[in-house]
């Protein structure tokens, strides 16, 4: 006698065909970047580590030395050990920032498939590398510096690829609320790279990169096993990319209509957009500055917030690290807010802008009365954490996604990754510049640090005045059809 289908199975055969590889896509793409930021966290947790007070632990019991940092690991145990680590921030922002522009490019070129799971096993590499140091008993600074470099390079194959293969599988109509979920892989990855760090950073720091290291790059052997890149690969429907409603953007630039043509064909007719050409959308600019001051703030928070806590409220570095996870958590709630507000106005400037507007008050008062107790701690840099991270993860995401099929390039789908990597590439010269100036301003006082973060705010607001504006106008125009 033969046994029913399996239960798992049945529910499989009842998913569409189209539903279950989009499903495996978003699963595939946010596990990927998931592990992306998961090697990149544990920097700021060990950091506190690699310098550290050991006047609790006496003197030194292999020469009677009276210093505080003998416990310390060289050379970050001299007195400008926050320049150095801004250094090491910055050796990875800065290659990242530079690569992150040729990376797009690249990417619309080369198989999405081969072109991440490279970047991912190579990510993996250089991360567990930095790790080996601890283990090889390494305290040259440009060992570490080289590495980051080499990392921050590897790392740009991730952002480009996995845009472009979720946009490439999911249409405009719900694009805010379904990238907003899906980019909680950004503060997801932060989180677990938190906790893994922290479980090796007071005994062997040097797991608190390899382990990482090993994840992402097992990940990114499943990619190459399992990721479709387009619809038309496997036979499913390419997604409506534009609004039913058929209007146009009066500054879309015109050229010949492929839209009669079939998807698989036009992909492969039409060619790559060049730089320039994809700087001439609508919008790419105002929104890549945006993000360049957004993402300012968002990574001084990522690299420097373990150590201020450390500094400011006295935690210890795994109790820091733990704690400083929550600002991630608040950044899953403010991305999935702003994507669903944004869905639902049209608005994805408005959204962004509101947004950042009310973090710039809530930073200052998390500088002064976040410290004064663990209840308000824990709830201020979760407001804090919403309110910084949602308007970079809608202008990473959706907002990218929207321009990279943008109605003026009808129908071409390969500007994706090239729109991506120009606007998180200029996003990543603000996330290389926030910690650096965090390093060099911080011995003057964490006060200066956060007028630093609220100054970048106002200005990330402020360049988007005129994206914003078009916004509203268009809404007063929709109102005033719908009453005549």
């Amino acid at each position: 006698m033969r046994a029913a289908l399996a239960p798992g199975v049945r529910l499989l055969r009842a998913v569409p065909r189209d539903s279950r590889y989009r499903g495996l896509t978003l699963v595939l793409t946010f596990l990927s970047y998931t592990s992306y930021h998961l090697s990149r966290k544990p920097i700021s947790i060990v950091k506190s580590q690699l310098h550290l007070n050991c006047s609790a632990l006496g003197t030194n019991p292999h020469n009677d030395s009276n210093s505080t940092t003998w416990c310390s690991w060289a050379p970050f145990d001299q007195d400008n050990y926050k320049e150095l680590f801004g250094a090491l921030d910055n050796a990875f922002l800065v290659a990242y920032a530079i690569g992150m522009f040729i990376s797009g490019i690249f990417g619309e070129r080369l198989p999405l498939r081969y072109y991440l799971s490279v970047g991912m096993l190579l990510s993996g590499i250089f991360t567990a590398l930095f790790g080996f140091g601890y283990f090889w008993n390494i305290h040259v600074l440009w060992y570490y510096i080289i590495v980051q470099v080499c990392n921050g390079l590897a790392q740009t194959t991730g952002w480009p690829s996995v845009v472009a293969c979720v946009g490439n599988w999911f249409g405009k109509g719900k694009r805010g609320l379904i990238m907003g979920i899906w980019n909680s892989h950004t503060s997801v990855g932060n989180i677990l790279g938190s906790l893994i760090a922290g479980a090796w950073v007071s005994s062997e720091w040097g797991l608190s990169f390899i382990v990482p290291g090993v994840i992402i790059a097992v990940i990114g052997i499943v990619c190459f096993f399992f990721l479709v890149e387009h619809p038309e690969d496997v036979g499913c429907s390419p997604p409506q990319q534009h609004d039913a409603s058929g209007e146009k953007d009066p500054e879309g630039v015109t050229s010949e209509d492929h839209s009669s043509t079939d998807p698989k064909e036009l992909a492969e007719e039409l060619e790559a957009i060049s730089f320039l050409g994809a700087l001439r959308i609508p919008g790419v600019v105002e929104f890549s500055l945006c993000l360049l001051f957004a993402k300012l703030v968002s990574y001084t928070f990522l690299y420097w917030l373990p150590l201020y806590i450390v500094n400011v409220a006295h935690f210890g570095a795994k109790e820091a690290g733990d704690l400083s996870t929550l600002f991630d958590v608040g950044g899953i709630l403010g991305g999935i807010f702003a994507g669903l507000i944004s869905d639902y106005t049209g608005g994805r400037a408005t959204t962004c802008c509101v947004m950042l507007v009310v973090a710039a008050p809530m930073l200052f008062l998390y500088n002064h009365v976040g410290q004064n107790g663990i209840g308000t701690s824990i709830a201020m840099l979760i407001v804090c954490g919403a309110l910084v991270n949602g308007p970079y993860a809608l202008i990473t995401t959706a907002v990218s996604a929207d321009l990279g099929t943008h109605e003026s390039l009808k129908g071409n789908a390969r500007a994706l990754s090239t729109v991506t990597a120009i606007i998180d590439g200029t996003g990543s010269v603000g996330a290389a510049l926030g910690p650096l100036l965090a390093g060099l301003i911080s011995p003057t006082g964490w006060n200066n640090v956060f007028y630093m973060l609220i100054a970048a705010d106002v200005l990330a607001c402020l360049l988007l005045a005129r994206v914003v504006v078009k916004e509203v106008r268009a809404w007063y125009g929709c109102m005033a059809r719908k009453r005549g």
